[in-house]
């Protein structure tokens, strides 16, 4: 069931709410540079991998030009982050970023909000209220219930937003904590109908990080709540991608993107599981396949246990063994094993 209680909140050529499909979004973890090809590259790989919508901080007014240019060379929805000066925002507005996300509780006071919401009005900028346990303003830092106070923040902006009747905000609310990220999201939905962004902030490095982030918005998306997420986790991009992508998949939320298995190796392994399938990540995210994948580490994974995979792969020795459905179509010596199984893969 999708979240067909929010409203929808057009991001450039994408809809956030409204009952349309979850976006993934990550954050790009290096300061802004000049427009380049590998840039660009950069940015198209993490496309590729099915990122929707990339974030990118930008901490002086300098950066909002490098971030309209940017927007201005791809389709995909950039987000200006920004703390603590507004007038950066005022600046990325201008230079046409697809949407600015602001934390109220170090964006300023009422008066700086009310110049961003004028803005972002006037240019039909969408904005992402970012409210976070950990930065809350200063009147509400002291409150012991943490879901109170983050609600309480998010109602001070929603009555800015409606008294300059702005209705284009995605709503945000991020603890590290999964309990608290779960029930603040719960209650803000259960009065209010903006489109959430979900996502447990500062999770971790890659195993703790999917582990809560997975917790939180799994639970939260099998209920129908949640428009677009974001798994935060201290590591590349794309890992960020791939972990939100299979989150949806296996929320029952999307199709995108096949169905990989693999062996968790053991004694018997032949074949270089782990290596092979980071040689051949981009790829298999890339693709929009109803099928099942499977890379196994010896014969008795594959093709016995992995029979009814579409394709796989495997190892016996100084070969790499491709089989579809439990028969081997193809042995090529184990350094020919990844274009050997990229052909494969084209065929289907």
């Amino acid at each position: 069931m999708r979240d067909k209680k929010a409203r929808a909140v057009k991001v450039k050529n994408l809809m956030i709410g409204g009952g349309f499909p979850v976006t993934v979004q990550t954050m790009w973890k290096k300061p802004l540079e000049p427009v380049s090809d590998a840039l660009l590259a950069e940015i198209n790989a993490l496309v590729v991998a099915g990122c929707d919508i990339l974030r990118f901080a930008v901490p002086v007014i300098e950066d909002a030009a490098l971030l309209g240019d940017l927007q201005a060379r791809i389709d995909m929805p950039l987000v200006a982050d920004i703390h603590f000066d507004y007038k950066i925002a005022l600046e990325c507005m201008k230079r046409g970023v697809a949407k600015i996300r602001i934390n109220p509780g170090n964006i300023g006071d009422e008066a700086r909000v009310a110049e961003v919401i004028k803005a972002a009005v006037d240019t039909g900028t969408p904005l992402r209220i970012g409210v976070n346990a950990g930065s809350l303003p200063a009147t509400l830092r002291d409150e012991p219930d943490t879901v109170k106070a983050m609600l309480a923040s998010a109602e001070l902006e929603l009555e800015l937003l409606d008294r300059h009747g702005f209705k284009n905000a995605v709503f945000s609310f991020k603890s590290s904590d999964v309990s608290t990220t779960i029930e603040v999201n719960r209650r803000f939905r259960e009065k209010y109908d903006h489109p959430l962004h979900l996502g447990v902030t500062e999770a971790g490095p890659l195993v703790p990080g999917i582990v809560k982030n997975t917790a939180a918005l799994y639970t939260l998306l099998k209920e129908g709540t949640g428009d677009t997420i974001r798994v935060s986790l201290s590591a590349d991009p794309l890992q960020e991608v791939l972990a939100g992508r299979e989150i949806l998949r296996t929320a029952g939320l999307s199709k995108k993107g096949l169905n990989l298995i693999s062996c968790p190796t053991c004694g018997r392994t032949t074949f270089p599981v782990r290596d092979f399938y980071e040689k051949v990540q981009a790829r298999l995210a890339s693709l929009d396949l109803d099928i099942c994948v499977a890379i196994m580490g010896c014969n008795v994974n594959g093709p016995g246990e992995a029979r009814h995979a579409d394709l796989g792969i495997t190892g016996a020795g100084k070969y790499a063994l491709i089989f579809k459905k439990g028969r081997e179509i193809r042995r090529e010596l184990i350094e020919n094993a990844v274009p050997a199984f990229l052909e494969e893969l084209e065929k289907l």
